[in-house]
């Protein structure tokens, strides 16, 4: 039976906070998707969770190359008409999510949709730190290095098919990759869905320390360079786009 979403979840001894990322997707007052977890062989009770869990509808446990290896194995398992990821710290801002998300692509059926995101503390989630506020599409503002939150991006997966996933030579800005080669390359044109869609704990890989920062600026400018964008221009747009977000709570 066809759905219309694809929610895929890569997790890594994720034992703490697996629990309330499903959750989240079970409280969903719309079940109009299928949960997809993609492990890449914990040691810890991860895939004791996710075998109990009544939400995952498909899982597979074994090693991969990394997060981006692990969400491409979801995208060739997903069977729903958009695919998107829900990460194993992240949780979904509240039951309606889903359902507001799906409202919005039935009225328009969109190539793809994004929505705000607030990164907030790992102990509570109810603490913003930082408030993205992703604002309506234009191809131009790529050129600027602007980009929506990948948590809160929702594509066709036939689109996905076309395009393909996620590049593995990029250690951390693979999504950053993709996006810029879906809608600047590929002329995919997304829906903005305007409220907060995720919560996104700190601690993410590309801001965890000031090596991952500058490992990552050095994959933005790589990946700028290679699709086309005006590198320098993009990758400090891209930068002074984050200061807003501290600022709007």
């Amino acid at each position: 039976m066809s759905v219309k979403l694809s929610i895929i979840t890569a997790t890594w001894n994720s034992a703490e906070t697996l629990p309330a990322t499903l959750y989240s997707l079970a409280s969903q007052t719309c079940q109009d998707f299928e949960s997809i977890v993609v492990d890449g062989g914990s040691s810890d009770a991860t895939v004791d969770i996710i075998k109990s869990s009544a939400v995952v509808d498909r899982w597979v446990s074994e090693k991969d190359r990394g997060i981006y290896d692990a969400l491409n194995k979801g995208i060739e398992m997903a069977k729903g008409e958009y695919v998107g990821f829900l990460h194993s710290d992240d949780i979904l801002a509240s039951s309606e999510s889903l359902q507001n998300l799906i409202r919005i692509l039935d009225e328009c059926s969109p190539d793809a949709i994004y929505a705000d995101l607030e990164y907030v503390e790992k102990a509570d989630v109810q603490k913003v730190v930082r408030y993205w506020k992703s604002g309506s599409f234009s191809f131009q503002k790529l050129k600027w290095g602007w980009m929506p939150p990948h948590p809160t991006f929702y594509m066709k997966k036939v689109l996905y098919d076309e395009y393909g996933g996620f590049n593995l030579n990029y250690k951390i800005g693979a999504d950053y990759d993709s996006l810029v080669r879906y809608m600047y390359v590929n002329k995919v044109v997304p829906e903005y869905l305007p409220e907060v869609l995720i919560k996104m704990r700190v601690g993410g890989v590309s801001n965890r320390s000031l090596k991952n920062i500058i490992s990552k600026s050095r994959e933005d400018l790589f990946i700028m360079k290679s699709l086309g964008l005006p590198p320098w221009r993009a990758l400090v747009g891209k930068n002074l786009s984050k200061i807003p977000q501290f600022l709007k709570r």
